[in-house]
């Protein structure tokens, strides 16, 4: 019980709650677990329990979208959410097997693979079954803790990773007490946290062109009118009339905010939408879907002063997007949850940002700004970042906030202000240190304008990704092999 409940307060470290120091103290009590266990047995069944309620309780809005949207019954959508919680909670079962089986010091088990495996685990979940790195312990972080500094260098798993050292270290200090190694533990725990702290203040980029007038829209549509045929002309109107309200050079609707084939959008409407971005000087970037010989994509594209562009969704969301195993499941898609254009194609990870507005725009599609690695690829050349959602899908759960705050992690790794248009939330502005600069309140429809500005260079981590953080995991690991030599 103590672990499950160490699992359900680390979710209060993160959006909407914000108490960050919660999730170094829900670490250390899965690290005293561990610490405690027997068995290699033990040790996985502790990780399990803290994934379970970690995730049980940081990510039940998935029952939201089931239920409320996918119509599946309610056990069934309780059943389902469960089961994905405990496939989330399995790297955390495997660290906990990993740790016990590796005989060493409880010095070198504490200070260096406690962390190093709970940070692998975090990584292996973000790459298993197309990835859910959700509630990776680094957003907790996000935007008031000293930790933030390293971001820029070692993204957020190298957060996360001082996260878990800090935890490891006062698990440490705990139970050796006043001795001198204690007093290094915790001086060392100091020392990370101001340096976090300082390298806050290293400005890695620098601003690239004028400042620029952006507006994003929030529609504010309801998913259950979002696809409803009866509902399609009003959804239109909704998003002109927001659009021709701004003045600013740079226009953004959310994802599908128009929920046609491109091909299918009426040509007059189009010419609105281009001739007032065009008085404006600026461009419009809209949500729409694609196709292309018999392959559907998740869109974006640009009317305005420049020449037109899109960019297509690549990393798509399996059973919202597409159909793993497509000849066994694809009833369930179609069937069960009645999911609209629920098999997509990926538009490919070589896409070049959008030249609009003045700026080379990135922009990513719904989950994709949760993946770091991704998000740098159109990096260092990408002057702003632009994410296009729809979290209507999980109602007023915290599943928007959360999602926010990854948003800002990206913002913080790349050196760039991260600018999104949502159909009910969250829309925002946010700068390069991550701080959210404006945003509208949820489940209201409006419009953000706001001035923005691009920046150019490269941070570290858009430099070397996700293999630097690695590399520390892999020294930590050798390290304590070697020890457990000696």
């Amino acid at each position: 019980m103590q672990t499950l409940l160490a699992g359900v307060l680390a979710v209060f470290g993160f959006a909407p709650f914000g108490m960050y120091p919660l999730t170094v103290v829900a670490l250390l009590v899965l690290f005293r677990v561990w610490q405690r266990c027997g068995s290699a047995a033990q040790a996985a069944r502790a990780g399990f329990i803290f994934g379970m309620g970690l995730f049980s309780f940081g990510v039940g809005w998935v029952y939201v979208a089931l239920h409320d949207y996918g119509y599946m019954h309610p056990l069934l959508a309780i059943t389902a959410t469960l089961l994905f919680a405990a496939l989330v909670s399995s790297p955390l079962a495997l660290a906990g097997y990993v740790l016990l089986r590796i005989r060493t010091s409880e010095r070198v088990r504490v200070l260096l693979l406690m962390p190093a495996l709970w940070v692998m685990a975090e990584w292996l979940r973000g790459l298993m079954f197309t990835g859910f790195p959700w509630l990776a312990f680094g957003y907790s972080q996000v935007a008031d803790s000293p930790l933030l500094g390293y971001a820029p260098l070692f993204g957020v798993y190298g957060v996360s990773l001082a996260v878990a050292v800090s935890a490891a270290a006062l698990l440490f200090v705990s139970r050796v007490r006043l001795s001198a190694a204690g007093g290094i533990a915790l001086g060392g725990v100091c020392a990370l946290w101001l340096l976090g702290a300082v390298l806050q203040h290293v400005a890695w980029t620098q601003p690239y062109g004028a400042p620029l007038r952006v507006s994003l829209l929030q529609g504010n549509i309801a998913q259950d009118e979002k696809f409803a045929q009866e509902k399609l002309i009003g959804s239109l109107e909704t998003y002109r009339r927001l659009a021709q309200s701004s003045d600013a050079r740079l226009i953004i609707m959310p994802e599908t905010a128009i929920p046609l084939l491109r091909r299918n959008v009426p040509p007059y409407y189009q010419e609105i939408l281009r001739d007032h971005v065009r008085q404006n000087g600026g461009d419009i970037l809209i949500g729409v879907f694609e196709k292309e010989g018999d392959r559907y994509f998740n869109s974006v594209y640009s009317l305005g002063s420049a020449e037109s562009q899109h960019y297509r969704k690549d990393h798509l969301v399996p059973f919202g997007e597409f159909i793993p195993m497509r000849g066994m499941l694809g009833w369930f898609i179609n069937e069960v949850l009645r999911i609209p254009m629920g098999d997509l194609a990926s538009g490919g990870d070589t896409q070049a940002p959008l030249d609009v507005a003045g700026q080379k725009v990135a922009v990513n599609i719904c989950y994709e700004d949760v993946f770091g690695e991704e998000i740098i690829r159109p990096l260092p050349q990408a002057t702003l970042l632009v994410n296009v959602t729809n979290d209507a899908w999980y109602g007023e759960s915290n599943a928007a906030v959360q999602h926010n705050q990854m948003s800002q992690m990206r913002a913080l790794e790349t050196g760039r202000m991260m600018l999104r248009a949502t159909n009910t939330g969250v829309t925002s502005v946010i700068a390069t240190d991550g701080q959210v600069l404006a945003q509208l309140p949820q489940h209201r429809e409006g419009v953000l304008t706001a001035v923005v500005q691009g920046y150019s260079g490269s941070t570290p981590y858009v430099r070397w990704g996700n293999v630097a953080v690695l590399l520390l995991l892999a020294l930590m690991l050798g390290a304590a092999a070697r020890y457990s030599r000696l």
